[in-house]
């Protein structure tokens, strides 16, 4: 096997988009030889990982077509991470200048919007990083040899876009690789503390750095109801990528945010009456003469972003600038009991709420299309004509009862 890395490594110096001979052999030793030397120890792999050997991943790229600066092996559950665009896995990623390699415990880069695939930005990345360190702290203890940075020298984005996706890594030189068997070990450890992240993510009801549940689920639920369809699942059922809130813990969420924000606005000498049930805000508030409907929304993300319905969009702006949105972030989910309960979260609140469109992104739109308006002839095809009245939508899966009412 270090044979095998110092061979990719010699090759990394003849480093070119085009498929020359050099980088026809850098194939077949990064997608055939690499791969099959791991897989002769799949069944310790995936005890360390926790996983049974059908579903331990292991896969090398170096790109379709053209090649990459910066090729790599993995080791993943393949539930987990079940693309090298999504998820956590121990990787080696080969340094642009053929100097070294790394076997780093690292993410996917990109996230999946239920559409599309979008590069996820640094400071998200570190955030994620952040999380995920704490649960590896004591494993990594008497490894002093453990790098939280790597430099790979690379030229090209996406060969720089794996630096900040870095959680640890160990460094080889090309001068001075280990031997079989020690590379093995230090990939059994590193595989060890990628299931202690894997557990961590079981019991995570969000990950800094990732898209707020109830953004990412309206997202794929939208691409669901126009039937795209997805080489991927849109949500691994073990890993963090697109969490599906249940209807429980939607409503656990909703009332914590409800309850927060009733005495934030009882201290400003309002009256608070809970009209979400039957109106198409949260909080209808009465001070004297005074008139003010809050629409609250409680997330255990961040809070950068929410979700309103068509509906909410237009009465908040005919209410303005008799109008306020909370929003309750950071709130802490404990599913460990039979019924989910939220508790904790931080208070923000804009009042007068003023919607600009430029601080709305559109998930869906629905379509009037001509059929609905003619009578279909046999034999006969009609073309459809986009119409300038087409309606667009901002879409949320909410709780049925309530989203009934509020449409």
């Amino acid at each position: 096997m270090d044979d095998l890395l110092g061979n990719v490594l010699d090759l990394q110096g003849a480093w070119t988009a085009s498929n020359t001979d050099e980088m026809r052999k850098r194939g077949v030793h990064i997608r055939q030889d690499l791969p099959a030397v791991l897989k002769e120890h799949s069944s310790a792999l995936a005890e360390a990982l926790g996983v049974t050997v059908e579903e331990l991943g292991v896969e090398g790229r170096d790109g379709t077509g053209l090649k990459t600066e910066i090729p790599w092996v993995r080791v993943c559950g393949r539930e987990q991470s079940p693309s090298a665009t999504t998820g956590w896995y121990v990787v080696y990623l080969f340094s642009a200048g053929g100097d070294r390699v790394y076997l780093s415990l690292n993410q996917g880069t990109t996230v999946w919007t239920g559409g599309d695939f979008k590069a996820r930005k640094v400071e998200d990345l570190r955030a994620r990083v952040g999380w995920a360190m704490p649960f590896l702290a004591q494993q990594m203890a008497e490894r002093v040899e453990l790098n939280q940075e790597i430099s790979l020298g690379a030229r090209t984005p996406l060969g720089r876009g794996y630096e900040p996706g870095n959680v640890v890594a160990f460094e080889y030189s090309r001068d001075a690789l280990p031997s079989q068997q020690v590379l093995i070990n230090d990939l059994l450890y590193m595989v060890s503390l990628l299931r202690a992240v894997y557990d961590a993510e079981l019991v995570a009801p969000h990950i800094p750095g990732d898209p707020a549940p109830e953004v990412r689920e309206a997202e794929q639920s939208a691409a669901v109801v126009a039937g795209r369809r997805s080489r991927r699942a849109t949500r691994p059922t073990r890993s963090g990528q697109g969490f599906r809130l249940t209807a429980a813990e939607r409503r656990a969420i909703e009332r914590r945010s409800v309850h927060v924000a009733t005495p934030f606005f009882e201290a400003q000498g309002w009256t608070v009456k809970d009209v979400g049930d039957r109106e198409s805000f949260d909080l209808l508030l009465k001070r004297g003469e005074e008139r003010l409907h809050a629409e609250v929304k409680g997330t255990t993300s961040a809070g950068h972003d929410v979700i309103l319905t068509r509906a909410e969009v237009e009465k908040q702006r005919r209410y303005y600038p008799a109008n306020a949105l909370v929003v309750v972030h950071s709130i802490v989910l404990d599913r460990a009991a039979e019924e989910p309960i939220a508790s904790g979260g931080v208070l923000h609140c804009t009042s007068p709420w003023e919607i600009a469109d430029e601080d709305l992104t559109v998930i869906s739109y629905a379509y009037r299309t001509a059929v609905s308006n003619q009578n279909p002839v046999p034999g006969v095809q009609t073309p459809l004509s986009v119409l300038a009245n087409g309606s667009r939508r901002l879409e949320q899966d909410r709780d049925a009862s309530r989203s009934d009412v509020r449409e």
